[in-house]
């Protein structure tokens, strides 16, 4: 069975994405549940659909402490063998779930993601190709195909399906955004994966996502970074100093 974990504040603007979202969730093939993280929110504003879903459950935070933390506090409330992160805009593809889970049981391998496909207003979607070639890759391999900090990040954080322990050993970073990306690059570096040439993820594109927001341009660029270096630093560490020197 697989756990989605999500974060939400259930802002009004946001209700008919999550809704959509939920819907994703109810044309898999293969067992789910789901934690959301109300985020400040109180758990009256969860649309009808997901109150009345037995596999939907809610950690009600008293008050707001952004996604980051909410997410690593719903990592507490999973009981399933593998997670994958989503965000409460965004959808799944209708077999996202059941093809990354045969690939990653039969490769025996800590991760498995795909491609995604960012989701027009008008219905229509453009595929996404991360810079990690498809194919299986070694422990910290995917941390090499982030050039820089400012080159496009190496792999969508929200397309990979994860052991729940890889998740919980490499959570979400410390920061007020760029948080996924080091989640992405700690569970990579961790173990070793499986990238499939295959759209898994739909990223809404849209006014109100985070991307967006005034302010956010601001901090991008440090907490690319931050998070480039982190996986510079993790990876050296875990293959026992080398490269150290070059840290």
């Amino acid at each position: 069975m697989i756990t989605i974990v999500i974060a939400s504040r259930l802002r009004e603007d946001r209700l008919d994405y999550l809704t959509a979202m939920h819907a994703s969730l109810t044309r898999q093939s293969v067992p789910w549940e789901a934690v959301i993280a109300l985020d400040g929110a109180s758990p009256d504003r969860l649309p009808a659909p997901l109150a009345q879903d037995p596999r939907i459950r809610t950690l009600v935070l008293p008050r707001p402490v952004g996604a980051a933390c909410a997410r690593n506090l719903a990592l507490t409330q999973v009981r399933t063998r593998y997670v994958n992160w989503a965000d409460d805009d965004d959808e799944f593809t209708d077999n996202a779930m059941s093809v990354r889970l045969n690939a990653l049981e039969s490769a025996e391998v800590g991760w498995c993601a795909g491609w995604s496909q960012d989701q027009h207003p008008d219905g229509t979607t453009t595929l996404w190709r991360c810079p990690t070639p498809p194919g299986r890759h070694e422990a910290g391999d995917v941390w090499t195909y982030w050039k820089s900090p400012a080159h496009t990040i190496p792999i969508g954080p929200t397309t990979i399906l994860a052991r729940t322990d890889l998740v919980r050993a490499a959570p979400m970073g410390g920061l007020v955004q760029g948080e996924d990306y080091c989640a992405a690059l700690g569970v990579t570096t961790l173990a070793p994966g499986i990238l499939l040439p295959v759209p898994v993820y739909r990223y809404r594109k849209w006014a109100g996502q985070m991307t967006a927001q005034a302010g956010h341009d601001q901090l991008e660029a440090t907490a690319r970074e931050h998070a480039w270096a982190y996986g510079r630093s993790l990876r050296a560490v875990l293959r026992g100093g080398q490269d150290l020197a070059r840290v």
